[in-house]
């Protein structure tokens, strides 16, 4: 059964006094290229690579277009390891 809860006010922290900024944010950096594929449109072809991110697990990898990446981050392509 549940019981009534009576809040202790002394123990509310103000959040004026705890200086929390608005601006986090962390850039997701790519590590490696797990996987590619050809996506055959009507009248063209997109390549897509599957991205592993640094913090991330492998079942949480992404597809992004290969285009995009090798512009934002061109050393991955550099080695010459991409699977087919």
């Amino acid at each position: 059964m549940l019981k009534k809860c009576m809040g202790d006010p002394s123990l509310i922290i103000p959040t004026e006094d705890i200086g929390i900024k608005d601006c986090l944010y962390y850039e997701e950096i790519s590590v490696q290229i797990l996987d590619r594929q050809v996506l055959k449109l009507r009248t063209k072809e997109v390549a897509s690579v599957k991205v592993l991110w640094r913090n991330l697990f492998v079942e949480e990898a992404t597809w992004e277009v290969e285009e995009y990446m090798k512009k934002i981050y061109p050393h991955i392509f550099e080695s010459g390891e991409v699977p087919n």
